[in-house]
Parts: structure tokens; sequence; C-alpha cells
């Protein structure tokens, strides 16, 4: 069945679970350039925000219950780029982070999220995600939605980070420097945050890199206590750091730029460290 065709026949079941406010906050969201079918130039279909809006809030208030800290950190208007931790195996901290800036931003902002290029063949998956506003990582079109003003998330570990062991938990991997020459290319803000509980909502002993490299996967973890592809109940904590503003060109010198990642790093591993010491249980 075609995305569409699926799309109108869950419509109606899912726009009656809409909270009302979180609906005014969805339609406050910048609608720039929509074409005729209600698309931006990116693919975002903002109504299909709201048909996955009541999903994503019950995973936040309920399922993950998820705490925030220094949601006023977040730019009302203007573009930025969100520089976090990532962790879990599955994206589910993306996801949070996203709806927490949605719905408890001084105003709602829609981010923007990098996805992995391997996502795009995923069927059904890969074409909800770009109609709900995520985008492959290709760093021109990062490039255009920052000069749009639009708010982009990107999780410098990438698969390192997403898929590392339980072992290494809260260990942040090495960040890579693209997200650094976007910033200074398009002189967009960098906002920090770190997210808390997102490491043992899957831990994972092991990773059997032979056959992910037979499935085209990043990595094929050996997930324990989980059975079912599930994560665990996990408390998240996510906070927000005030934005750090950095001047230069986006050709500067290796050395140059990897002094700017550094300090990034340092301040959302700072973060971490903050919020793990603050934490009194995993899943309370």
């Amino acid at each position: 069945m075609a995305f569409s065709g699926l799309l109108s026949r869950v419509t109606d079941v899912l726009e009656g679970f809409l909270d009302p406010q979180l609906r005014a906050r969805i339609d406050a969201l910048p609608r720039r350039n929509l074409n005729e079918f209600g698309v931006d130039p990116f693919g975002c279909d903002p109504e299909i925000i709201k048909l996955i809006a009541p999903a994503l809030t019950f995973l936040k208030d309920r399922y993950f219950r998820v705490e925030t800290h220094g949601a006023e950190h977040i730019p009302k208007d203007g573009r930025f780029l969100l520089i976090g931790n990532h962790s879990g195996q599955l994206p589910f901290d993306a996801a949070m982070v996203g709806t927490t800036v949605l719905t408890e931003a001084p105003t709602p902002r829609l981010v923007r999220g990098m996805v992995e290029r391997w996502s795009a063949d995923l069927p059904f998956v890969s074409e909800l995600f770009v109609r709900s506003g995520q985008i492959v990582g290709d760093p021109r079109v990062c490039a255009r939605l920052l000069e749009a003003d639009e708010a982009v998330m990107v999780f410098p570990e990438g698969v390192k980070g997403i898929s590392k062991l339980f072992a290494q938990r809260y260990q942040l991997a090495d960040f890579g420097h693209g997200f650094m020459r976007l910033a200074l290319q398009t002189r967009a803000p960098i906002v920090p945050f770190a997210v808390i509980g997102a490491e043992e909502q899957a831990p994972a002993i092991a990773d059997i890199k032979p056959l992910a490299r037979l499935l085209g996967l990043p990595s094929a973890p050996v997930i324990f206590p989980q059975f079912l592809p599930l994560p665990l109940p996990t408390h998240y904590r996510i906070w927000f750091g005030e934005p750090m503003e950095f001047r230069g060109a986006a050709d500067d010198d290796d050395d140059v730029v990897a002094g700017h990642v550094r300090k990034v790093k340092n301040t959302v591993q700072r973060m971490v460290d903050h919020g793990l010491k603050r934490r009194t249980s995993v899943f309370f």
C-alpha cells in the first residue's frame, strides 16, 4: 500500500488523540514555502507531525517520563544546531529530544534531525522520516536548512555513539568535524545537550560485526535482558546548555576546527557527568 493510502486510513483515528495544546503548538510552527500538497522543499509535511505526535508524547510523558532541564536555552527563533550524545541502539533519544523541543521550548520549534544514510533504504520508515522533517545527513541540505533559519540536530558520534556497548556507557566517542564546519559556514550557534537514560534502554553486551556486514547494518548488537526490539522504560533526563558561538570560516585549518570541536565535546561530556551525578535511579 502506498504511503499516502495508508496515511489516509489512519488519519481520522490518530487525530482524535492529539492534545489541543499540542495541536496549537504544531500549528504555530513556521510553514515556509509549502507546495500545493502541503509539503516543504525538504519533503516535510507539517500535518504528518500531528499524526505521530500522540505516540511521541506518550513515549515522552508516560514511557520514558522525560525530565527536562534548561529548555529556556532553546532559541525562540533563528537558526541553531543541537549537538549532543547518542546511544541506545535505536534513535529514541533523538525522538525524545525533538519532541521535548516541540513541546517545552519557549516557542515551538521543529528539529530537523540528521539520520544515517542507510535509513533511506528502509521501507515506510524512510518516508516517515522525510515527511516528519528528518533529513539524510547531507551537509549541503543541512546548510540550506540552517540558512533558512531552521533547527538542525546532529549527533557527532554517529553510529559509534548509538551502537556503543554497555561497558562504554556515557563515554563519548570521537566527534566528527562536519557539524562545526556547518556552524562556521552558516554562523549558526550551537546548543549542547546531554541525554541521561538512553544508555540503559537497550544494554548491548556484544556486537556481532560479521553479521552486521552481511546484513549491511552499522552494527548487530546482542541485547540483554530484552528479547523483543523494545527499549526498557528508563527515566530520561535531558539537559540543554547555553548556546555556544564560534567565529571563523568553514575552510579553517583542521587544527582550528578540531579545537572548536573539542570544546563542544568537553561541554557535552561535562553535562553528561553532571546529569549522572544528579540522577538517583535509572528507572525512577
